[in-house]
């Protein structure tokens, strides 16, 4: 949850951008760092700090809270390790070879390791061992190479895989701020001020200079200086972007550029699965390090509880710890758990999976395992929480504040959290972890940055599909779970009854309901039940029903057998349902929007269930 701010303006520089930096503490981090243009020397002045900003500030001279006559320029970043330990050397800002071009950083450059093997072939050197440094190397090398600095910047984004945010700011051009987006594992945020200008990773990092933002998508570059700010797309083409103006309600500032919480929440899904893998994969090594657990003997058995959409991260989580680590999972509701008296031994782990840290019910089932001398361990987005502190062991979602009642980026970062514990389970076993299983996370905020593109298939379906009152949802294997989990939320904001089933068991029941009044929410990726899906698709039409595909990018074959088709990219199975849940996430939203309810709040739902 990396935090960005940037400043070119009359005030002292340093100061609005620690300022920034603290509206944005919320997002958590483990070291910070910050650069300023020496208006007198013309260089670069750059402080990092391990641990919070405090640190930081106590390492900065009295001479950075003064302006100057001229343009006062800073940027600042508080780091969530990726690549590289928690070490000065490894916090931003980064800076070039020669010193003259600085760089902050969010989200994770896929193909780092062969971009810096390049470019150390070709005689740079490298300061830390950050994916980030290779960004401003490459900067300064087309720069060398006769670029301009905005050309740079582009020729150097143009070659990195994955999804990032980055300022950067140039010795050479010190009144000009370049920042970027690629793919939506972080956000950049506009600040227009007057007389000043500056750059964040989100809306609370600017609001005490200015009400007045742009938000960039997608591969869109902002060239900031004072009194001119271009936004051009990555291949050069200029966009015309719209002046938002935030609210001075601070629910409104809260939500930015979004309509809801849930919006806004399915969309940092990418950033919130970029945070919840930083600092716990070692991706040179192939190694998964977890900070809140302790090494021990394998369990004999996990059961593995929660209520609710965890209770269905549950089951995902279940193939990923049986797959990788061969350890028997077996999954519960938490509120059933106890009441069955659990044959629970010694040997085994109960495992609380559960957002708020608060749930009655699965803290009592935790007690539970306790009682009967089990390990507990728990999967918590709520820092402190009751399911935390009682934990032997404990993962962090690291997802941020979930405000809407639907849960949706804790709901993935919970599954990650769960194939992060079966690598770590995995490497502790004999056969080991697959190297594979590792490099497969590097890629997913990319994926997960591609499934959250503009689409309009979403409006569509919600314009043909809002006055039908009930929806089926079917998957197999690892995706069966995804099938409830769309089901869950297409009733919880739309009140459409909606029942998720195991594909296979169609058959035994729930075809007698399907007519060409049903709508039938079909996952079938291509996976090793893909001819089995296919099949269900085809029985479903048979009987005049119209499907909804969700489907591998490329595959032909199912758009002519399904109605409409949401397509997903490639993605290794035991990923695949982070990327399949967000297209449910996103219909449901969409047909809530189109149905007039209150998507963030709705009715007879609370966001934590803290009494039975």
């Amino acid at each position: 949850m990396c935090g960005i701010v940037g400043y070119i303006g009359p005030q002292a520089a340093v100061p609005v951008v620690i300022s920034g930096l603290r509206k944005l503490e919320y997002r958590g981090y483990d070291s910070a760092g910050i650069a300023k243009i020496n208006p007198d020397s013309g260089k670069f002045e750059i402080q990092r700090a391990v641990g919070k900003l405090i640190n930081l500030e106590r390492k900065l001279s009295d001479a950075d809270h003064a302006p100057h006559e001229r343009l006062n320029v800073a940027m600042g970043h508080t780091r969530w390790a990726t690549h590289g330990s928690v070490t000065e050397r490894n916090a931003h800002p980064h800076v070039s070879m020669s010193g003259n071009i600085a760089i902050v950083q969010n989200g994770i450059v896929e193909n780092f390791l062969e971009l810096k093997h390049d470019l150390q072939a070709e005689g740079v050197v490298f300061t830390s061992e950050t994916d980030t440094e290779v960004i401003v190397q490459l900067v300064e090398k087309f720069i060398h190479a006769g670029s301009d600095f905005e050309k740079a910047v582009h020729m150097a984004l143009a070659q990195l895989r994955g999804s990032s945010a980055v300022v950067l700011l140039n010795l050479a051009e010190p009144g000009t701020m370049i920042a970027a987006r690629l793919g939506n594992a972080g956000g950049v945020v506009v600040g227009l001020g007057d007389g000043e200008v500056l750059v964040a990773s989100d809306v609370p990092g600017v609001l005490e200079c200015t009400r007045k933002v742009l938000f960039l998508d997608s591969h869109e570059v902002v060239i900031a200086k004072v009194g001119d700010v271009k936004v051009r797309r990555l291949n050069g083409e200029r966009v015309n972007k719209e002046v938002h103006t935030i609210a001075w309600d601070p629910v409104a500032a809260e939500k930015g550029e979004y309509r809801h919480f849930m919006q806004k929440e399915i969309f940092e899904q990418a950033r919130a699965i970029t945070d919840t893998i930083r600092g716990r994969v070692d991706f040179e090594q192939g190694k998964v390090l977890l900070e809140g657990m302790k090494a021990g003997p394998l369990p004999r058995k996990i059961f593995s509880i929660g209520m609710g959409t965890s209770s269905i991260s549950t089951m995902i989580g279940k193939f990923m710890i049986e797959n990788l680590a061969r350890v028997p999972v077996e999954v519960d509701y938490a509120s059933e758990f106890r009441y069955r008296d659990p044959l629970i031994t010694p040997d085994d782990v109960v495992m609380g999976i559960t957002q708020s840290g608060e749930t009655a019910d699965t803290l009592a089932a935790m007690q539970e395992g306790r009682d009967k001398k089990a390990r507990v361990w728990a999967i918590v987005n709520a820092i402190g929480s009751q399911a935390q502190r009682v934990s032997d062991g404990n993962i962090t979602m690291r997802s941020g504040p979930e405000i809407s009642v639907a849960s949706t980026k804790a709901f993935t970062t919970s599954v990650v959290d769960q194939y992060l514990l079966a690598c770590w389970l995995a490497q502790q076993t004999q056969h080991g972890l697959p190297h594979t299983a590792i490099s497969d996370l590097m890629h997913l905020p990319g994926l997960v940055s591609k499934m959250l593109e503009k689409n309009n298939i979403y409006d569509d379906l919600a314009n043909i599909f809002h006055l039908r009152e009930h929806f089926l949802y079917l998957g197999r294997g690892i995706n069966y779970p995804v099938a409830l989990e769309g089901a869950l939320k297409m009733k919880e904001i739309s009140y459409i009854h909606a029942e998720g089933y195991p594909a296979g068991e169609m058959k035994h029941g729930p075809i007698a309901l399907i007519d060409e009044n049903m709508p039938v929410v079909c996952i079938c990726i291509r996976d090793n039940v893909y001819e089995k899906m296919v099949s269900q698709v085809e029985q479903v039409r048979a009987r005049h029903g119209t499907v909804i595909a969700v489907a591998t990018e490329g595959d032909t074959d199912i758009a002519k057998k399904a109605d409409h088709v949401i397509y997903v990219p490639e993605c290794p199975p035991l990923l695949s349902p982070v990327l399949t849940a967000i297209p449910m996430q996103r219909l449901a939203y969409h047909m809530a929007l189109r149905r007039g309810c209150d998507v963030d709040q709705p009715r007879n739902l609370a966001k934590s269930v803290t009494v039975e």
